[in-house]
């Protein structure tokens, strides 16, 4: 959720008092065994989706199954939608839930940890898509600051809110909301107050210093921090021991899963030789607008390079230079 862009597309409103009414008492929400450390499960590289569309520009419900079971294949810890790069603010609310549906039904049976985007302006609009998302039973949520917070007091209401609903781990995301910081005592006092909220996802101004702060609370309260920015600044992450990344860029799923197997097998030359291919194409996003797209289709996870943000025309020359690039992280990828 980006100030300045797009408006959320139209939610039905709904108030915190009929959500949880609808609830009933599982709306009464108490604190949870999984919030042990020892049995924290939300590690690893966790795949934001991107939003597949038809040529006709409706969302391709069989492509987002589809990549889906791409990032299983390729062994990622985790998928996410919607957030930013799944082109959210693009979405209306029942293409939001129909593709709730469809991705946890796509995610049954595979491993991967599934975590929902219920993020809105408003309380109301989180709540909706928070109950919808719940009723699915997925591994965590995940919720932008409401853009019309005024304050930390207002966002402190937005996840109590959101912790009555679900007592899965909640990923707050640390910028694309108001412009209000969230500072490292509001995030632990926060995570203190609601265990559920103890899952960071840091994306705000001296990023890495905020992460190592952070890292003095872990276990408790802090329970998980994660890196973003699709991973550019991984590698140093890791090694400064982060729990792992969300981030968009599916179509390279399988390159995130190796690059934290290599880690973990403390293979530091071949993951800095694979890091450094995945940065060579990433390169090219400002180069190439809908590059990103283009490897979606190429690897046949996508029927089209649809998008709404506009539409994308490639060049030969710009293909031939998107896969001389991609040449160097075959050795990385799947077949």
């Amino acid at each position: 959720m980006q100030l300045g862009g797009p408006p959320m597309a139209k939610t039905t409103l709904i108030t915190r008092r009929q959500i949880l009414a609808g609830l009933g008492s599982a709306a009464m929400l108490q604190y949870s065994p999984l919030f042990a450390a020892d049995e924290n499960k939300m590690r690893g590289a966790l795949m934001i989706l991107s939003t597949p569309y038809t040529n006709e520009g409706s969302v391709d419900y069989e492509d987002l199954a589809n990549e889906v079971a791409f990032c299983a294949k390729c062994g990622v810890q985790g998928v996410v939608w919607p957030q930013n790069s799944s082109e959210q603010r693009y979405l209306s609310d029942e293409e939001r839930i129909k593709g709730f549906e469809t991705i946890a039904k796509a995610n049954r049976g595979t491993g991967m940890a599934l975590v929902f985007g219920v993020q809105a302006d408003d309380t109301d609009g989180m709540l909706r898509y928070a109950a919808a998302a719940e009723a699915l039973n997925p591994d965590g949520m995940i919720a932008i600051p409401p853009t019309t917070a005024v304050s930390l007091g207002d966002v402190r209401q937005y996840y109590r809110a959101l912790c009555e609903i679900t007592d899965k781990p909640v990923f707050v995301q640390t910028s694309g909301g108001p412009d209000i910081e969230l500072t490292i005592e509001f995030l632990v006092d926060l995570a203190t107050e609601l265990p559920q909220c103890g899952y960071i996802k840091e994306e705000y101004g001296r990023v890495h210093e905020r992460m190592l702060a952070l890292q003095g609370y872990q276990p408790d309260p802090i329970r998980s921090v994660f890196g973003a920015t699709l991973g550019r600044g991984w590698l140093y992450e890791m090694r400064i021991g982060t729990d792992g990344v969300m981030t968009g860029g599916a179509m390279y799923a399988d390159v995130y899963a190796k690059l934290w197997d290599l880690y973990q097998a403390g293979d530091r030359d071949a993951l800095r030789d694979c890091y450094s291919k995945l940065l060579l194409i990433q390169n090219l996003d400002n180069l190439i607008p809908g590059v990103r797209l283009w490897v979606m289709q190429n690897r046949g996870i996508f029927k089209t390079t649809q998008s709404r943000r506009g539409d994308y025309n490639f060049s030969q020359q710009q293909i031939e230079e998107i896969e001389y690039r991609l040449d160097g992280l075959k050795p990385y990828m799947i077949s």
